[in-house]
């Protein structure tokens, strides 16, 4: 299940906050109206554009849009739910046959579990099993590689735009220096546009890019643990050893809080039976 995210536009908010509050103590609001310089903003978000057009193809641009939304969503995956999941499948499959899966297909919404049960239930091999799925997360590695691409290559190229602007604002500086009125506007143009990039790369795109790359990494985590997950019932592990193996994957402070859960789960079953 997917939900936003809040971390990202609210990490956006306060860092934009905390640069105008920096301008705005030293020069007011004629000092935050002075960073406002449209040449500068054309030249950095217009190059920037160009190289995006120039480095990918368009059914890679046209994934613009649904990558940046991932880095304001983030998805509710829960481990031990999941190790919960294969717990029961065990049980069942050991005492019903593997067939008798099926019937909890439809409370799996995970393609990736359904897929993985599917093969066990084929009688597919282990072994087929691990490499099926280890090629699915191949591939959904190298597709997540792929999408992320432009956010971090707009992180490349935002400070090298900057930096452009930075040289045309002093080229036109160096060639009017008899005319002191062009001085300043040349020099705004020459600063702000190396401003401009390396905010935009370093507050917006890098930060989104190694957000991706975190998401997919969990991803990729949780898939790893249901192949193992899977394999386990395909092969009829005991529920007891295949829990005790799937929970390595849980880390210390969640295996510290699972007795507490089974804890209370004893003490509500208790209370209902008197």
């Amino acid at each position: 299940m997917k939900r936003n995210d809040l971390l990202t536009p609210i990490g956006i908010f306060i860092g934009i906050t905390m640069i105008m509050f920096g301008i705005f103590s030293s020069g007011g609001f004629t000092g935050v109206v002075s960073f406002v310089q449209i040449s500068s903003i054309v030249i950095v978000l217009g190059g920037l554009a160009a190289a995006i057009l120039i480095n990918f193809n368009l059914e890679e641009i046209k994934l613009t849009g649904k990558v940046l939304k991932e880095a304001f969503n983030r998805d509710e995956q829960n481990l031990r739910e999941l190790i919960d999941l294969f717990v029961r499948l065990s049980e069942r499959a050991r005492r019903e046959g593997l067939l008798a899966l099926e019937t909890e297909l439809d409370e799996v919404e995970d393609p990736f579990i359904k897929k993985g049960i599917l093969l066990a239930v084929d009688g597919i091999e282990p072994e087929v099993i691990n490499d099926i799925m280890n090629a699915e997360i191949s591939a959904i590695e190298e597709r997540h590689r792929r999408g992320r691409a432009i956010i971090e290559k707009a992180a490349e190229y935002a400070p090298a735009w900057g930096m452009i602007g930075t040289l045309i604002g002093l080229v036109l500086m160096l060639k009017n220096l008899e005319d002191p009125t062009t001085l300043g506007p040349n020099m705004a143009i020459a600063l702000l546009t190396t401003f401009y990039g390396t905010v935009l790369a370093n507050l917006v795109f890098q930060p989104m890019a190694g957000k991706l790359i975190n998401k997919t990494d969990q991803e990729l985590f949780m898939k790893q643990v249901t192949i193992e997950g899977v394999i386990g019932v395909q092969s009829g592990q005991n529920p007891k050893i295949l829990e005790e193996k799937l929970s390595a994957f849980l880390s210390d402070k969640e295996k510290q809080a699972q007795p507490e859960e089974e804890e209370e789960g004893y003490m509500e079953e208790t209370a209902n039976e008197a």
